[in-house]
């Protein structure tokens, strides 16, 4: 991988995880541990275990040892840094900011942030809804000679991006220039642990890399069903600090979307992307109002709760397992009917752009770890955030893509949106439509978009008689300049 080193510089870690338990033992996320590498990491790929050690113990608390934290922070006046993720809140009444650490159970009602930190802090706070950093914690005791009583907080004394380096689009869609789609494939499948030399064929790595498409695009919902192992758990939930995953359990519209009693948004609002895993096991509070704010915003990217409105980018994804006879009778069995009640209606399942077949994808096993240099995963799936903005590659997917008459609406914008995924992950360098061949095109992007939306369409026609005979519109090609 010395081709890798030359290009992406000090974007590049070595990562052993088929020898190395250290890591696997602290369950740390790629990214924070990708992070963690690049700066204890010398060039031979090496790092000071004890110094490495130290710094996790002194930075990164688990969550059972918040209570001491806190104690220290409060009876003891000191101040503590941590490396952790942090919310904001801002009252509107009062004026007053604060804060909250999700990882913790601290509540924004129990901080504050004055206001010299905030002019201090502000432009890298207001980041996203919620943002990681190094934060310095201290205390405010309570004051009672003020009126109204002012009551004992913890405040936030510093912060400072969890993200060392600005990423430069240009510079990564440059370096990308420099290999061949070959290459460029393992170098993805590097860059989110996995080793390409463990996978059979191209076939293989590509349903593998499909599951980084919301990743790239947004409001790119999709429906995975897979044997167990293959990974979904960990590259959806290990991987992006930028998405949510939610394994089984309740899963409420409050909670999704926005909860009304408390006047918070829910995980649309502030993920890439929500992936609803082990989706046989998850229960809902209220299937048709769920249902109805789900189809609502997987259409147009709007949802209403109450008297609340508001528009979102993530993209919905169900994660599910299947077994090996409905796998062997896809075009004339039910595949979801062991989804939850919510989405047996054809109108919500309609709203799914594409289905990744996930028994394509190889069981989880040591050889498919990667081990060796790769591009930081902190790094590449800051990268993956930043061209979800990029509206350049829909425009060449646009002027690529020749659209019949009589198209249905919806399969025309499944297939675009996830070529337009495609394009952005495989091909990020392309700038305008003659810097793709029509035949890499049409094989990594356009066909392999219509596959999947054609897997949702026939699950349709079995679902609902309505959509008998509703076949995939005959997506061409346009000759580059015509």
């Amino acid at each position: 991988m010395d081709k890798l080193r030359m290009y992406f510089d000090e974007m590049v870690v070595y990562k052993d995880l088929r020898n190395s338990n250290f890591f696997s033992a602290l369950s740390l996320p790629s990214f924070m541990r990708d992070w963690l590498l690049r700066r204890f990491e010398d060039e031979n790929g090496q790092f000071d275990m004890e110094e490495l050690v130290e710094f996790i113990h002194r930075f990164i608390p688990k969550k059972d040892e918040w209570t001491a934290i806190k104690g220290r922070i409060v009876k003891d006046n000191e101040r503590v840094k941590m490396l952790t993720k942090i919310s904001l809140h801002i009252d509107i009444k009062t004026g007053e900011a604060s804060f909250a650490l999700p990882d913790f159970g601290l509540s924004e009602k129990q901080t504050i942030i004055e206001d010299y930190v905030w002019e201090a802090c502000k432009t890298e706070l207001l980041n996203g809804q919620e943002v990681w950093g190094m934060i310095q914690l201290g205390y405010r005791p309570p004051d009672d000679s003020v009126i109204p009583k002012q009551p004992g907080k913890i405040r936030l004394l510093s912060f400072k991006n969890f993200c060392p380096y600005s990423i430069e689009l240009d510079f990564f869609k440059d370096a990308r220039a420099q290999f061949s789609i070959g290459e460029w494939i393992d170098i993805v499948l590097g860059a989110v642990d996995y080793n390409a030399d463990g996978y059979k064929n191209e076939e293989q790595k590509l349903t593998m890399l499909t599951r980084l498409l919301p990743f790239v695009e947004k409001r790119l919902n999709l429906i995975e069903l897979a044997p167990k192992g293959t990974g979904k758990s960990y590259l959806f939930g290990r991987v992006s600090r930028y998405g949510w995953l939610s394994s089984g359990g309740v899963m409420s519209r409050a909670k999704l979307f926005y909860d009304i009693a408390r006047s918070r948004e829910g995980l649309i609002a502030s993920n890439d992307f929500v992936t609803l895993d082990e989706v046989q096991t998850i229960s809902f509070t209220d299937v048709d109002e769920m249902r109805a704010v789900l189809k609502g915003y997987m259409e147009n990217g709007v949802y209403t709760v109450g008297n609340h409105e508001n528009t979102a980018d993530a993209g919905v994804i169900l994660c599910g397992n299947i077994s090996k006879e409905t796998m062997e009778n896809e075009g004339t069995t039910n595949m979801f009917q062991e989804l939850p009640t919510v989405f047996h209606e054809s109108a919500l399942i309609e709203r799914f752009h594409g289905f990744i077949k996930g028994w394509n994808i190889p069981r989880m096993n040591d050889d498919l770890k990667i081990c060796g240099w790769a591009l930081n995963s902190e790094y590449f799936c800051s990268i993956m955030h930043e061209l979800r903005e990029d509206t350049v590659y829909r425009t060449i997917v646009d002027r690529l893509i020749h659209v019949p008459e009589g198209a249905d609406t919806r399969d025309t914008e499944a297939v675009k949106r996830i070529a337009t995924a495609y394009l952005k992950l495989l091909f990020p360098h392309v700038r305008k439509p003659e810097d793709i061949s029509l035949k890499d095109f049409n094989r990594y992007c356009l066909q392999r978009a219509y596959k999947m939306r054609s897997i949702i369409k026939m699950q349709l026609e079995i679902l609902d008689d309505e959509y008998t005979g509703r076949d995939m519109p005959h997506f061409t090609l346009n000759e580059v300049g015509k």
